[in-house]
């Protein structure tokens, strides 16, 4: 281990628990939750492998008027679940690590989709989804309910085998931030009022955990110190300090962050690393209990930093846990350079947004653990003395190789520029995107380093080369080109007009054509690229008009949480946004604007035109090679397979995802279902 970096592995008091190092996953939703109990244990077991001392669930609700279907969270309704969640105690405890749970009661948060059960809140108010519904004013009884339900879900966990047990207060998530928060709470009894009377259920959860299983769990809070919404909320200059100073020494731990979501995973686009410190660093001031805070840490110069100025004492992580899980024992053993750093992207996020499996664009594993087989770390060894071929070094093309030559396998990488990272090394050009060349380099630095990898550059390919390698196996990764006719979600047939102006697709751009005046972005895919080419091309000096058919800029990046960050930026810098719209047709000096709803129409002047629609996957190698399978057997080929973009456009993390399934499944037999699936047990009742 480098001596800078043994700090980190300093044993940590937590209560009646140690933590064998300062590194804490904290608790993070992952798209599995209760209904995949086994993927979730296997999940949190290879964290915990890869030496996270302390390693979280996500929030496991505690009753049925709580909860938010169709979302997957974990749960603790009844005795019944303890069985589930105990699988994940007793994976995180092979490894040595402690087991944490984060229980909450969602409150006004939470619509009971499943359930029906009204939702409750401290005052009567708007469920903070969209559905049309409103949570009642709680009584009394309500919240001695609350108060018995928590109390016996601590109870249920210790019994479970949790070493550490949440009281949760953050994101706006859960019951106590809504009682603690003025704007929210607007009650006139003992838990109304002052903020000592709105502390008053927070601190009541807390006593009551600590009685029920602090002799043999220790109990933490998460609380945000800061909502980021100025003085109508809290703020760490002003009661998000004093809640810090009143509740000081009651908990075992302090796990302290800023609210919403949107604000606490804040994607690398808008944040870097350690940002939360401004908000967070005053809490280890006040308290003599250990602190954990986050801020997509990927560095341990910046970990040690964070120890040593006596800002944090444990260095706390879900997304960066997402993207190396192994993250502590790579630093441990000496290989930093191994690290897989998140990028930021939220696409982990994502994932639980739309209630699926947690995905990583720089952990293909991630999710797969169970239901694959998947190790981050390790990779079944070849099966036989094959040579394979790559062409094009993007994404998937260079993680397919990274993988190839983990298992054994000789490969030669062949690209067609004087550059590898494909559209990654493009795209990471753009404002904002700049972390996401990680996804290159992290790949790139260990390939240069495999004796049983061979790099061509500037080696664009025919059919005729290809045969020329004498190669058993080819994949082909030459990705995709963006159309410039127009067609996607919104036009399954050409735009009219289109020749009568300077029509430009993303990849004119990152290839450095000048848009002429007034650009028109018409962005029909919904995702980061069209309003990142906006600044971009506002940024250049050219007004923008970014036409969308969505009822918001980049509607996709809700899912990421970066949706409103995106669009407010957009409209700080003076982009005019024309949502709920399509180009209808383009004549030579203008563009026609048809409302998605009435088809009602009018006319835009502008210069050029840019289309953020769809793409087409570039396999034409491809397809030359499977034409002639007389001339693949002549030139010893065996198989020939598309991969990434190449074989289905998508976003980056499907074509890493597309690399390493392609590596994964190469000579192996394969099911019609290639995976595991977790099936409902029927039960007697």
């Amino acid at each position: 281990m480098d001596d800078r970096y043994s700090i980190l592995f300093e044993p940590i008091q937590i209560g009646p628990k140690t933590a064998k190092n300062r590194f804490y996953q904290v608790p993070h939703c992952n798209g599995m939750g209760h209904a995949l109990p086994r993927s979730v244990a296997t999940m949190r077991g290879i964290k915990a492998e890869g030496g996270w001392a302390v390693v979280c669930t996500e929030e496991t609700e505690i009753h049925a008027s709580g909860e938010i279907a169709p979302c997957l969270e974990g749960r603790l309704w009844d005795d019944s679940d303890i069985p589930a969640m105990a699988q994940t105690a007793e994976a995180v405890h092979i490894h040595g690590a402690l087991a944490g749970i984060e229980l909450v009661y969602n409150g006004h948060a939470a619509p009971n989709r499943f359930s029906r059960i009204p939702p409750v809140a401290p005052s009567s108010i708007s469920v903070t989804s969209r559905d049309p519904v409103q949570a009642r004013a709680m009584d009394k009884s309500d919240i001695k309910a609350v108060r018995k339900w928590h109390r016996a879900a601590a109870l249920r966990a210790k019994k479970a085998g949790f070493d550490i047990i949440y009281v949760y207060a953050g994101h706006n998530l859960a019951l106590p931030m809504h009682f603690i928060c003025k704007r929210l709470n607007q009650r006139t009894d003992e838990y109304g009022g002052p903020l000592e009377n709105r502390v008053r259920l927070f601190r009541e959860l807390i006593e009551e955990t600590k009685e029920a299983v602090g002799d043999h769990c220790a109990v933490a809070v998460r609380f945000a110190v800061d909502e980021l919404i100025g003085p109508q909320g809290i703020t760490h200059e002003d009661e998000g300090r004093e809640v810090v100073e009143m509740l000081a020494e009651l908990p075992d731990l302090w796990d302290v962050n800023v609210s919403d979501w949107t604000n606490d995973s804040a994607t690398s686009r808008f944040e870097d690393e350690g940002y939360q410190e401004k908000y967070t660093a005053f809490v280890k001031s006040m308290t003599t209990k250990p602190v954990v805070g986050v801020g997509r840490f990927t560095s341990p110069d910046t970990m040690v930093s964070q120890i040593r100025r006596g800002v944090l004492d444990f260095i706390g992580a879900a997304r960066a846990s997402i993207a190396d899980p192994f993250l502590p024992k790579k630093i441990e053993e000496g290989r930093t350079n191994e690290i897989r750093e998140c990028i930021g992207c939220n696409i982990c996020v994502a994932s639980d947004m739309m209630v699926a499996p947690i995905r990583c664009t720089q952990n293909p594993t991630m999710g797969e653990e169970w239901r694959r087989g998947w190790h981050p770390e390790t990779i079944e060894p070849k099966r036989s003395d094959d040579d394979v071929l790559v062409v094009g070094a993007g994404p998937a093309g260079l993680e397919c190789t990274l993988a190839l030559a983990h298992r054994g396998y000789r490969v030669t990488l062949a690209e067609a520029t004087d550059e590898l990272g494909g559209r990654v090394s493009r795209e990471s050009r753009l404002p904002g995107l700049s972390v996401w060349a990680r996804v290159r380099d992290y790949r790139v630095s260990l390939i240069r380093q495999m004796d049983n990898v061979a790099i061509y550059e500037q080696s664009r390919l025919t059919v005729d080369n290809v045969r020329e390698f004498n190669l058993s196996h080819v994949f082909v990764a030459t990705g995709s080109t963006w159309r410039r006719d127009g067609m996607g979600r919104q036009h399954r047939n050409p735009i009219p007009g289109l020749e009568k102006m300077q029509a430009l697709t993303p990849d004119d751009i990152m290839d450095g054509v000048k848009p002429h005046g007034h650009v028109v972005v018409y962005d029909d895919d919904h995702y980061y690229l069209g309003g990142v080419l906006a600044e971009k091309l506002k940024r250049d000096g050219h007004p923008i008009t970014l036409v969308t058919p969505a009822p918001d800029v980049s509607t996709w990046t809700h899912n990421t949480l970066e949706q409103e960050r995106i669009q407010t930026h957009l409209l700080n810098m003076g982009v005019n946004i024309v949502p709920q719209t399509r180009v209808g047709s383009v004549a030579p000096d203008r563009v026609e604007l048809v409302c998605v709803f009435t088809s009602r129409s009018r006319w835009h002047a502008c210069n050029s035109v840019l289309l953020v629609t769809e793409r087409i996957p570039n396999d034409a190698l491809y397809q030359a090679l499977q034409a002639d399978t007389n001339a693949l057997a002549a030139a010893g080929i065996k198989t020939v397979r598309t991969i990434g973009d190449c074989h289905a456009p998508g976003i980056i993390a499907a074509a890493v995802h597309s690399g390493h399934l392609a590596a994964r499944e190469f000579q192996a037999v394969i099911r019609d279902i290639p995976f595991k699936r977790e099936r409902v047990q029927l039960a007697t009742e």
